[in-house]
């Protein structure tokens, strides 16, 4: 029976996820930054001194970093916590980080009497402290067991595509392909909106009331329209993520000799988006690339039709 958590990482993701589990769970939690280490303390997560110390006794620890080498950095180097796992504890990897190196990983851990649960999820924080996440599983049946409910704590939808780790980083891989395209597709669609006079506002309430809605047209569209603000749109979700994540795509593709080339395109707005500063933006703030400045006067704003 699962009865101890720890949380190795307490930022955006990782803090609203500790405290979510912190209402059913002995969670432990661990972040290099002390802010966030005290943040956590006041929503009833015990801080921890060390990644080892988070995880001594835990049965299941939820880990979140944004590639494979430090994944295993974590696990295996120097400051490694994997020796300090207790037996039969899962890894819980909720980050997407593709399929490169996961089988070898899950490999090592099983060597040490542990066992890795590959679960990327897709939310923001607002959702995993509601426990509104999307989470897509790839684990063996025994190790599943274990994570499932914490995992079923952290979300509404808990899918599970494999047996083994690796299986959800490949569906995450692809989730973040129709993602990536579709942000970017809609900040084409707003921007060509803007050049040709309409108001942007309306257009995006009709599109999102027709066959053209997706949900990333109505979650980052109204952030799209910010991203021209002084402040920018509030950041949700950062632009090099997504360059990450369609790097991420990109190979895959190639891997599997695939021609990928919506994802290829989309893949250069990102990073054009991170070569002029946009890096640390919402990734809405794409819209920036396709147009650097809102077109349409304002004295036209409001006043065409759709």
């Amino acid at each position: 029976m699962t009865s101890k958590v720890a949380v190795i990482g307490l930022g955006a993701m990782g803090l609203p996820m500790a405290t979510r589990l912190a209402q059913r769970f002995d969670v432990s939690g661990f972040d290099i930054a002390e802010q966030r280490l005290a943040l956590a303390g006041e929503q009833g997560v015990t801080p921890a001194t060390s990644a080892a110390e988070a995880v001594a006794g835990a049965q299941a620890v939820i880990v979140a970093v944004r590639t494979g080498e430090q994944l295993r950095e974590l696990l295996f180097g120097e400051r490694g916590f994997a020796e300090h796992l207790g037996d039969g504890a899962v890894v819980i990897l909720t980050s997407t980080v593709g399929t490169d190196g996961i089988a070898e990983i899950a490999e090592l851990l099983r060597a040490s009497g542990a066992a890795l649960v590959d679960a990327p999820l897709s939310g923001g924080p607002v959702r995993a402290g509601e426990g509104d996440l999307l989470i897509v599983v790839g684990a063996e049946p025994a190790a599943l067991e274990i994570a499932r409910p914490v995992l079923e704590q952290l979300s509404s939808t808990l899918s599970i595509v494999g047996d083994r780790p690796g299986h959800g980083q490949a569906l995450k891989t692809v989730n973040q392909l129709l993602c990536g395209v579709h942000i970017a597709a809609a900040a084409e669609a707003l921007a060509l909106a803007d050049a040709m006079g309409l108001d942007q506002e309306r257009t995006l309430e009709a599109l999102t009331a027709g066959a053209a809605n997706s949900f990333m047209l109505g979650n980052r569209g109204p952030r799209s329209l910010q991203a021209y603000d002084e402040e920018g749109a509030e950041v949700l979700s950062r632009l090099d993520i997504f360059v990450k994540d369609m790097g991420i795509v990109g190979a895959a593709a190639r891997a599997h000799h695939l021609a990928a080339p919506v994802a290829a395109a989309a893949e250069q707005l990102f990073l054009l988006g991170e070569a002029q500063g946009l890096a640390a933006h919402d990734d809405s703030a794409v819209i920036r690339v396709v147009a650097p400045a809102r077109r349409a006067a304002a004295g036209r704003r409001g006043e065409a039709a759709i």
